[in-house]
């Protein structure tokens, strides 16, 4: 039985080697400036996504784009893809604010994000 369900891919992370310049690249491209601006981490929020940088790939270590799922319970979806086949590479936990994220690797080696906001 599915107990989870996806209200989309809202939040896309992009490792980024010079912070300053990818937030002007991003700004041009998005319009807006970044409503999160740190040395850890730039993000922006435009037309219901999130759209964040991370210099040096960040702690997940990143060597390319990850896009998040967001889903109303992280946990029992990563039980149920698990249960598919999928393996965990970061379990779910807290980042702050009450946001539980985790990530797992489909079985062709795709790394998903799954982001619930509480």
């Amino acid at each position: 039985m599915n107990t989870s369900s996806t209200q989309g891919i809202k939040t896309v992370l992009h490792p980024v080697s010079d912070l300053e310049r990818a937030k002007a690249v991003y700004t041009a491209l998005l319009g807006a400036p970044p409503q999160t601006d740190g040395p850890y981490y730039v993000g922006f929020e435009v037309a219901g996504q999130h759209i964040g940088l991370v210099p040096g790939g960040g702690p997940q270590g990143l060597t390319g784009s990850l896009a998040y799922w967001h889903v109303p319970d992280v946990e029992a979806t990563v039980a149920e893809m698990t249960a598919a086949g999928a393996t965990v590479k970061e379990a779910a936990h807290d980042v702050g604010g009450g946001r539980l994220v985790a990530t797992v690797i489909d079985p062709d080696g795709n790394l998903l994000g799954l982001l619930q906001d509480r």
